[in-house]
């Protein structure tokens, strides 16, 4: 499958192509697309767009599952303040901001920096908010099967600031959780963690 490419590989027919689209890019909206300043702007946008989207090339899964460990806690797990960046399927432009999860392990727990990396595999893909939320959720869910998930995301969209309405301060937030976190008193124990100073 060609999508499953180095994202450095700048002589795959992939990485060509692309260059090629955006080379003509350049010619319909630059008046002098030959200039100097643009010459290798075909091939930096080309790196950029595949490594944007190198989550495509990665098993989430498969991130959790490297580093596993049996252990005996049952209290509520939580990685706050993940950075993210992505890019709006709608318009291509990035959205960008934090991913807090929490879980409630159910005989198993995971390393911490692997949640991070599930957030990267999912956010570097064309992406919308909610559906990158839910698939957070999801996957630890399906992976770990712990008795709880819940995900928040909290998000500024260029597509909304620099076009459209132009709302320059406006802040997206999405939800979604599982199991333990279905009850009231334990989102609030996660949101009170979540925002304590």
């Amino acid at each position: 499958m060609s999508s499953l490419i180095p994202f450095d590989d700048e002589k795959s027919p992939v990485f060509q192509e692309l260059m090629q689209h955006y080379s003509r890019i350049l010619e319909l909206v630059e008046p002098d697309s030959k200039r100097e300043g643009l010459e290798r702007t075909p091939l930096r946008v080309a790196k950029t767009m595949l490594d944007f989207t190198s989550g495509y090339r990665i098993d989430p899964a498969t991130i959790l599952k490297s580093a596993l460990f049996k252990e005996d806690y049952s209290q509520m797990v939580i990685v706050k303040d993940i950075d993210f960046y992505s890019l709006c399927e709608h318009h291509l432009l990035p959205f960008f901001g934090k991913v807090h999860v929490a879980y409630i392990p159910n005989g198993y727990i995971t390393g911490l920096s692997k949640i991070a990396r599930v957030v990267d595999a999912f956010a570097r893909r064309l992406q919308v908010q909610e559906r990158m939320t839910s698939q957070i959720k999801d996957c630890i869910q399906n992976t770990l099967h712990p008795l709880g998930v819940m995900v928040v995301v909290e998000a500024q969209h260029m597509c909304m600031q620099m076009r459209g309405v132009e709302k320059m301060n406006s802040i997206t937030t999405t939800s979604d959780f599982t199991g333990a976190f279905n009850r009231a008193t334990t989102r609030e124990e996660f949101m009170n963690l979540l925002y304590r100073k």
